[in-house]
């Protein structure tokens, strides 16, 4: 799935969880963040294509452990014992890009180390992948709207 889609469905699970928040500001943005992170596997992220995350890219491979619920789990548990206050957006935020990414022919392995792979028919940046985003779009600023008015 393309940025855009995985941003859109994170952002609108962010803004159901915002009345049942501490911190709802602190929750949407460590869930955005933790959106984009699944793709420093590879340089043609937007994340993965800086420098820091280069070394990356010889020790793993794109949708490999990195892609999987597993990883979610481990650094979300490590971040509650940390920063209690942002496991669980992390772990939301880095799911969602997981789900999604499961959705595409590539798929994923979603519990890591088991192998077997999550996948299906959605074209990255295909009509689908298109379709969806414009979908979340559209539900995104009526939830929006919804949390204005109430």
């Amino acid at each position: 799935m393309m940025l855009r889609t995985h941003l859109a469905l994170g952002i609108l699970i962010g803004m159901l969880f915002f009345n049942y928040v501490s911190s709802p500001i602190i929750f949407i943005i460590i869930l955005i963040v933790a959106t984009y992170l699944p793709d420093i596997d590879t340089a043609f992220s937007s994340v993965g294509s800086h420098w820091p995350f280069k070394f990356l890219h010889w020790f793993v491979k794109h949708r490999g452990f990195i892609h999987s619920l597993t990883m979610a789990f481990v650094i979300s548990l490590v971040l509650s014992f940390l920063w209690p206050l942002i496991a669980l957006p992390f772990f939301i935020g880095y799911s969602v890009h997981i789900v999604l990414d499961s959705f595409t022919p590539e798929g994923v392995a979603p519990f890591w180390p088991y192998r077997g792979k999550s996948f299906w028919k959605v074209k990255t940046g295909g009509k689908m992948d298109t379709s969806l985003f414009v979908f979340l779009l559209i539900a995104d600023l009526l939830v929006f709207i919804f949390l204005l008015i109430s």
